[in-house]
């Protein structure tokens, strides 16, 4: 009885045309929930990584925020440590230019620098030594000053007669300089010769009105010789092509520049004489 029902059962089978199961196959509900585990322990797996990252970047951006709080302790130690060098800037005392000229610290210029042009004295300074050298009556740095300083006739020999202020050259430095070696034999060489001298603050402002590109340590202004190289090349070209306007042009800066220099070195000289009484 037994074989013909599974006779019938199989024939039953191939008219519905369904297999029958084999032994070895898993059930369907097994399949569905091993799909469902793999899917579970994949989305831990991910929920795990991202908590892992997460822990990570946090621990990183406490481990910078810890760096920077040090960095900015230190620096914090700096500045406490440089409180009295601020409170000593800050004691330092700062010339000032009634019409509006920069500030310039007198701490920053060498100890030596006596008589200081200041105020109108120094914007006079700076236009007659632009006169000085449009005029060729001006001899730069330190080689070619100490030069014309030895050549030049000593003037302190001559005590009874006075010097005239038209022909007496004039040594203008700068104060700002460093190392002050580099000029603190000029002021002695000058008052060997009997030549006023006087400082001016800045030895940019002295370049550039001595007519160069870069910051200048000292200066001559020497009236002899102004005119004397441009007045014979314009004479010869005035000569050919007939014309004497160039040459008018130059003989009227030549004599601004002379009465110019001439007020100037009365100045100077006033000022060097009030220094010592």
């Amino acid at each position: 009885m037994a074989k013909d029902s599974a006779k019938d059962a199989s024939k039953k089978r191939k008219r519905d045309g369904t297999k029958s199961p084999s032994p070895l196959a898993e059930p369907e509900s097994s399949k569905v929930t091993k799909s469902k585990s793999d899917k579970k322990e994949k989305k831990d797996k991910s929920e795990k990584k991202e908590k892992k990252d997460k822990s990570e970047k946090k621990e990183k951006k406490e481990k910078k925020e810890k760096s920077k709080k040090k960095d900015d302790d230190e620096e914090n130690v700096g500045d406490t440590s440089m409180v009295d060098v601020d409170d000593a800037a800050e004691e330092v005392k700062m010339e000032v230019d009634t019409e509006g000229a920069p500030l310039v610290p007198l701490g920053a210029l060498v100890p030596f620098a006596k008589p200081l042009a200041e105020g109108k004295l120094h914007k006079k300074v700076l236009k007659t030594t632009k006169k000085a050298a449009k005029t060729k009556a001006l001899k730069r740095g330190v080689k070619e000053v100490v030069k014309a300083l030895r050549k030049s006739p000593n003037h302190a020999a001559n005590a009874s007669s006075k010097p005239d202020a038209k022909t007496l050259p004039l040594l203008i430095l700068a104060a700002d300089i460093s190392p002050p070696d580099v000029i603190s034999h000029l002021p002695v060489l000058a008052e060997d010769h009997g030549i006023p001298y006087i400082f001016v603050t800045s030895r940019a402002e002295l370049g550039a009105a001595g007519a160069t590109k870069r910051p200048t340590s000292v200066v001559m202004i020497t009236p002899e010789s102004a005119g004397k190289k441009k007045g014979g090349k314009k004479d010869k070209k005035d000569g050919e092509d007939g014309k004497d306007k160039g040459l008018d042009k130059i003989k009227e800066e030549e004599e601004e520049f002379r009465s110019s220099y001439k007020d100037l070195v009365k100045d100077v000289m006033g000022v060097t004489k009030a220094l010592a009484v």
